[in-house]
């Protein structure tokens, strides 16, 4: 059991202030294979799940949208077309490699309008009550500290009836799967790790912190307590991934 001055690491257990820094430098470590490595582990498949996650959300011209660990700017390049031209998106993540990546693949391709970097901790967003139309966050809030710290405050930022859309590898939906995926998950990804991104270390953190991540429901139950209503999930690829949506109040 996790006690109130630690946290879990994925397996491990750490003292809350550790946990900041250690995430940070396997995102340092990885960032420039990041991209690469999502799409072997996935075949490919993360984009089809940030698709649609993204078509969850009602994005409309002119809308202010922050993406919480916006990391390499998959989810922020979406919503960048849906927002034709008008708008803003604040891409917001703790790792200033992750984001100085992302950056320039967006400036390389021509997106530059309406896009802000921004560096920080998920947990004290550094904006104003009401702020935006629509959060989201992708494959970042297992690495958060304090989870629900974080939730709170996307919520508060968050402008009433505005959405808030997470995306996190969750909880196989089909049984008979789950000794499938474990064996993937800990055998073949971190030799990926080890021969792609030279990292075996980061992607055992990554089948581990999958497998401490709160189920579909405790994630409903979790958001409705910061402040959602009408939070829904949809399960990706039987559960391997789910994403959930839900409104504030």
């Amino acid at each position: 059991m996790t006690h109130p001055e630690t946290t879990h690491f994925g397996f491990s257990e750490v003292p809350l202030a550790e946990k900041v820094e250690k995430v940070k430098e396997i995102f340092d470590s990885v960032a420039g294979n990041y991209d690469l490595m999502n799409d072997l582990m996935s075949l490919g498949v993360h984009r089809l799940w940030k698709q649609f996650a993204i078509r969850r959300l009602r994005i409309k011209p002119g809308q202010r949208i922050l993406d919480v660990a916006g990391g390499t700017g998959d989810l922020a390049r979406l919503m960048h077309d849906r927002l034709g031209g008008e708008g803003m998106i604040t891409i917001y993540d703790i790792n200033a490699n992750m984001l100085e990546r992302g950056r320039q693949r967006l400036v390389d391709e021509g997106r530059i309008h309406g896009l802000y970097w921004t560096q920080g901790n998920a947990e004290e967003l550094p904006f104003a009550d009401n702020t935006f139309h629509v959060v989201t966050i992708a494959f970042g809030i297992r690495n958060v500290t304090q989870m629900e710290a974080a939730f709170r405050e996307m919520v508060r930022v968050l402008r009433p009836g505005g959405q808030l859309l997470c995306l996190e590898f969750s909880r196989v939906a089909i049984p008979f799967l789950e000794p499938l995926y474990d064996a993937y998950s800990f055998n073949v990804l971190p030799e990926l790790g080890h021969w792609v991104a030279k990292d075996r270390h980061a992607y055992q953190y990554l089948a581990e912190s999958i497998r401490r991540f709160p189920d579909q429901v405790q994630i409903v139950r979790l958001l409705e307590s910061c402040g959602l209503s009408a939070v829904r999930y949809h399960n990706l690829s039987a559960g391997i991934a789910a994403v959930h949506v839900g409104r504030k109040v």
